[in-house]
């Protein structure tokens, strides 16, 4: 392998990002498990020898905030000359001169506060602070395992609030249009004949649009206790608010609870769904369910172009290379592979287990279900998809 300006070769890439990620964050920069998977895949469609286009695509994908570009250039370029060092790494002294770097550029740009306070201005700071924050926000943005009762109560109500819009495809059917892109014959002759046949005015007629059918396999192993409930909710509502959805839910078995999700009493609905499940809170073997229903249930749920999305923390016991093989294969069997895992939301999580690194290959959508925020980010993302429609639909 040619060697680079960073000098670092690719067995050591992934390691690399991962704790860069961690130092950005130790310095308040925002950066999450999502921004590092991107930058990794950014890396693989560029020229590691051009130092100045790894930087411009790092700065791209892992800052939001314009504040935070000049402190990240000089972290960039601190952090990756200390790889290419020959010295070994010291992650706690490079962390001790990132701090230094960002005082200085606080009082350089007069954002760092005065240095003594009395108590009441910190009261007037104070009470302009917390009216901003809402019951309602708070809620959204609380992890659903640490929910009061009280709290489910709450978000529950505010799930069943939320509206759902899936991704239109075009059949092979056509209808009536006046700006269709197909001339009809038929409407044209017949709109013509009191012309003696002369095409005096054209008829038109587009492809008939309808809504991608929706799969759902939920993991209800024990790892995923505490979000069970709450999921099962969230899948409740999207079931019955979306035309053609397939549930399943898996522990080391898979199971369709479909039918019994049309009940239209929700807590008829759940009960049921509970009384069926042999494996609740057991183990995992993602990819033997994958496996089963790929091969019992893929051709009967997955036509029409579906969307597929997975709830599931990656907590595997089974084969990994098992769960790799099947989750290429449901990948190409649907329109598109979402997953959804409720440890994504925390700043300190990262994609180590075994399952989860035999997955993220074959994916093409990885996001967290932790809170009310994640939900309508999912939602945001079905509803951007409905308006650009898919490569190839």
């Amino acid at each position: 392998m040619a060697k680079t300006d960073l000098e670092i070769n690719q067995g050591h890439l992934l390691h690399n990002i991962v704790l860069f990620g961690r130092l950005l964050r130790r310095l308040d920069i925002e950066v999450t498990p999502t921004h590092l998977i991107n930058l990794v895949k950014a890396m693989k469609y560029l020229d590691l020898s051009q130092h100045q286009d790894v930087q411009n695509a790092s700065r791209t994908i892992l800052i939001n905030h314009h504040q935070n570009l000049a402190l990240f250039d000089l972290v960039f370029d601190l952090f990756w000359k200390a790889n290419t060092s020959k010295s070994q790494l010291d992650p706690e002294s490079l962390l001790q001169k990132f701090q230094q770097i960002k005082q200085q550029l606080a009082k350089k740009e007069g954002t760092q506060p005065p240095p003594s306070q009395d108590n009441s201005d910190k009261t007037n700071q104070n009470s302009e602070i917390v009216p901003i924050y809402s019951a309602h926000e708070i809620l959204r943005q609380k992890d659903f395992a640490k929910l009061t009762e009280n709290e489910i109560t709450a978000v529950e109500k505010m799930m069943k609030e939320m509206k759902w819009e899936l991704e239109k495809r075009q059949t092979r059917r056509k209808v009536r249009s006046s700006t269709g892109s197909h001339l009809d014959m038929r409407q044209t002759l017949r709109h013509n004949l009191r012309h003696c046949g002369e095409l005096i005015q054209l008829k038109w007629k587009r492809p008939k649009q309808k809504r991608r059918p929706l799969v759902v396999l939920c993991d209800i192993s024990g790892s995923m206790e505490t979000y069970s409930r709450l999921l099962l909710q969230f899948i409740y509502i999207i079931s019955n608010g979306l035309k053609k959805t397939e549930t399943f839910v898996f522990g080391t078995r898979l199971t369709r609870i479909t039918h019994h999700l049309k009940h239209r009493n929700i807590e008829q609905a759940l009960s049921a769904t509970t009384d069926s499940i042999r494996d609740w809170a057991g183990g995992t073997r993602i990819g033997e369910t994958l496996k089963t229903f790929n091969y019992q249930w893929g051709r009967r749920v997955l036509g029409q172009g579906a969307l597929t999305i997975i709830i599931s923390d990656g907590w595997d016991r089974g084969d990994t290379h098992l769960l790799s093989t099947e989750m290429a294969r449901l990948q190409r069997s649907c329109q598109r592979l979402i997953w959804l895992n409720p440890l994504l939301g925390s700043p300190s999580y990262e994609p180590l287990t075994r399952g989860i690194q035999a997955a993220l290959p074959h994916i093409d959508d990885f996001l967290p279900i932790h809170n009310l925020a994640s939900l309508e980010e999912l939602g945001t993302l079905l509803e951007r998809l409905n308006r650009n429609h898919f490569p190839g639909s």
